[in-house]
């Protein structure tokens, strides 16, 4: 594929006769970044039943797409949520053919990618989760739909030496008038920019074409389960039987552990509003922990972000030793802390906080010792998040275990033993970016580049037991702050979520 950004070009489509306006039957619809090509021919009349010479007749009716529904938005339609020439917020139809052909160019020559779609997961009976795409899939092609396969056959050395199939559901009005709309295969063709697009349902017939002369597939997708073929690895093993098959995910793991510029924007936008969400749910006195767990949603929504990112923890007392305590059906004591690990995403781009303050707005002398020994190792290692340091993942969690024993010392722990993996059993960071934990396999051993996504989430975490010191039983404490590696300085995505004392404390006043 060989793909150059164009001028924006206000989409159009030209209705078949009888075709609905709730999901119109598309030609050649146009796209806001298309392939030059696509640029000679940019409109169409249908022709309609020669009677005789006398009464051949054109018709065309034109509808601006603004007038349109897709399984997604696009600018067109979305012009709050979308600049032009992107696809997803503020991610370019630009970006997602680079980082198709950046992944392209890493594999060996005759080969080919598979991507299925993620599958609508369903609750109950007919309730369904809302629809949340796999994540190399949206990586690689801004395409938020089930149903869908996509394949990049690389073709070439150069850079953008592929070629791009994407298969998806074709408009269908009846089955969208109960489903909801989705965007159909000229859309697929025409604004997500596939080289070649068709029907899914046909796609037993259509991938043999797209994979001839590959010799080697690379995906994540299940070809056996139990021994035995899936339907997949069936469909895979016909189209393609003399290619051999690989996994995808450590090629696409190199790509998408380094930020673009416009991934940390969205993920500052995430970090930002929801910072500030939490910042506003400090002032507030909570009574419950679902109270304060639903603010903090509606402040996400309201503030112009997706949603939530993930299930958070609002861990009131005790409550708090529990890692991953996601109930969020406690009360709250004056007397506790309460901590919250929650945060929000933007253009499918999350971030994650992690703020414990006193549920009365102001510290006890034992609460602040033990939050001050927590805050002083997170600064120290959050002060090391850049490429100047040389440090990996792994090498900070040494470095901020260590400062949290130093600190604890000083107020009266004995750390014998298995001591620091009882009160810090975690690790101190993980990446970040489409997923809470990105790039799952991703080595912690790499050594931090700039672009380089991560949480620095120290905490202590001390059981009501003989063995610690009495004024600090039954504390938990977190502090987690997203931020990205620069080369000389860290960039903190999450700083509008105070954390000093002071700062805490003053929010009452």
């Amino acid at each position: 594929m060989k793909f150059h950004q164009l001028p924006l070009r206000q989409l159009e489509r030209h209705l078949k006769p009888h075709s609905t306006p709730f999901s119109p039957q598309l030609s050649r619809p146009l796209s806001t970044t298309s392939h030059p090509s696509r640029l000679l021919s940019q409109s169409s009349t249908w022709i309609g039943p020669r009677r005789s010479p006398r009464f051949a007749r054109a018709y065309s009716t034109v509808i601006p797409a603004s007038n349109l529904l897709f399984g997604q938005p696009v600018h067109e339609t979305h012009p709050h949520l979308l600049a032009a020439g992107e696809l997803t917020p503020g991610i370019t139809a630009q970006e997602y053919h680079e980082r198709r052909a950046a992944l392209c160019q890493s594999l060996p020559p005759d080969s080919a990618v598979l991507l299925p779609s993620a599958t609508l997961k369903y609750r109950s009976g007919a309730v369904f989760y809302p629809f949340r795409q796999e994540s190399n899939f949206l990586y690689l092609t801004g395409f938020s739909e089930s149903d869908s396969l996509a394949v990049l056959k690389r073709t070439g050395d150069e850079f953008g030496d592929y070629t791009f199939h994407l298969y998806c559901r074709p408009k269908d009005p009846k089955a969208e008038q109960w489903n909801g709309p989705w965007s159909g295969v000229d859309a697929a063709r025409d604004v997500w920019n596939a080289d070649q697009a068709g029907d899914i349902g046909r796609v037993e017939g259509l991938l043999a074409d797209a994979l001839k002369g590959v010799k080697k597939i690379f995906t994540d997708a299940d070809l056996t389960k139990y021994g035995v073929p899936t339907k997949f690895g069936n469909l895979v093993r016909s189209a393609a039987p003399n290619a051999t098959t690989a996994p995808l995910k450590s090629h696409v793991n190199v790509l998408r552990a380094v930020k673009s510029p416009a991934e940390i924007a969205n993920m500052r936008r995430a970090g930002q509003a929801s910072g500030r969400a939490l910042t506003e749910a400090m002032r507030r006195p909570w009574k419950y922990e679902k109270e304060l767990a639903a603010f903090l949603e509606y402040q996400y929504q309201m503030s112009g972000l997706d949603g939530q990112a993930y299930i958070p923890v609002v861990a009131g007392g005790p409550k708090a030793l529990l890692i991953h305590y996601v109930l969020n059906n406690g009360t709250l004591n004056d007397s506790e802390f309460v901590l919250v690990d929650a945060g929000g995403e933007y253009g499918t781009y999350i971030t994650d906080i992690t703020r414990t303050w006193p549920v009365s707005g102001k510290f006890t002398q034992a609460q602040k010792d033990l939050y001050n020994a927590v805050l002083r190792a997170q600064r120290s290692s959050v002060s090391l998040c850049r490429a100047s340091a040389n440090v990996t993942l792994d090498k900070l969690h040494q470095i901020t275990e260590n400062a949290l024993r130093d600190q604890l010392q000083q107020l009266g722990f004995t750390l014998n033993g298995d001591a620091m993996g009882v009160l810090f059993p975690h690790h101190v960071g993980h990446y970040i970016g489409l997923d809470v934990h990105d790039v799952p396999g991703y080595p912690r051993n790499v050594i931090l580049k700039e672009g380089h996504c991560i949480t620095i989430e120290p905490g202590i975490y001390v059981p009501d037991d003989e063995r610690w010191p009495k004024a600090f039983r039954g504390l938990g404490i977190r502090i987690e702050d997203s931020v990205c590696v620069d080369d000389d300085s860290p960039l903190i995505l999450t700083t509008e979520a105070v954390k000093e004392v002071g700062d805490i404390e003053a929010l009452r006043d």
